[in-house]
């Protein structure tokens, strides 16, 4: 068809001509709202988002010789990463000589992966990064299942008591 042609048919039907093929032979083109295929598009591209699960990487820093008080503290932090769904990133820093005694580093991120030996899987093990000996956990299989039923079983506590809490407000005023 020609294109003034198919400009006046758009015209008469008060809609947009907008080329769907630009590259194909002849081109392609369809009479169709524009501003209302952007926003299906956008609409779409928004829950194709939602449907993706983001995964944050945390950073927690050690240092080789940290009393075991700060370590407890540190490890609770850790396990509230985990919990939360978080990729953790553990790094042990050297400054000076302590670069000298690596297997200190070493057991520090031993004995944190130890104590959480039950909910992580280690995704890398430790390695130098230059002055800093890290590695990276990730949560298990496992805690994630026990996670998505924890907050599925949340959901409908909340559900249930929004629902009892408006069948009292209703019940209230029959009262007075």
């Amino acid at each position: 068809m020609e294109t003034r042609r198919a400009l006046q048919m758009a015209r008469d039907a008060e809609v947009d001509l907008v080329e769907v093929a630009p590259n194909s032979d002849p081109p392609v083109c369809r009479l169709l709202d524009y501003g209302k295929l952007l926003y299906l598009s956008s609409k779409k591209e928004k829950e194709s988002k939602r449907g993706q699960k983001s995964t944050e990487q945390k950073e927690v820093r050690f240092r080789p010789n940290i009393g075991t008080h700060d370590l407890d503290a540190k490890v609770r932090k850790v396990r509230e990463f985990i919990d939360d769904g978080s990729k953790v990133k553990l790094t042990v820093r050297f400054r000076g000589r302590e670069a000298a005694h690596q297997q200190l580093g070493l057991s520090v991120l031993r004995r944190v992966a130890d104590e959480l030996k039950d909910e992580v899987r280690l995704e890398r093990p430790p390695a130098m990064e230059g002055r800093a000996l890290s590695m990276v956990l990730i949560p298990s299989a496992q805690k994630a299942e026990e996670r998505n039923l924890q907050r599925a079983s949340d959901n409908r506590a909340a559900g249930n008591r929004d629902e009892s809490s408006n069948s009292n407000r209703e019940e209230e005023p029959a009262n007075a």
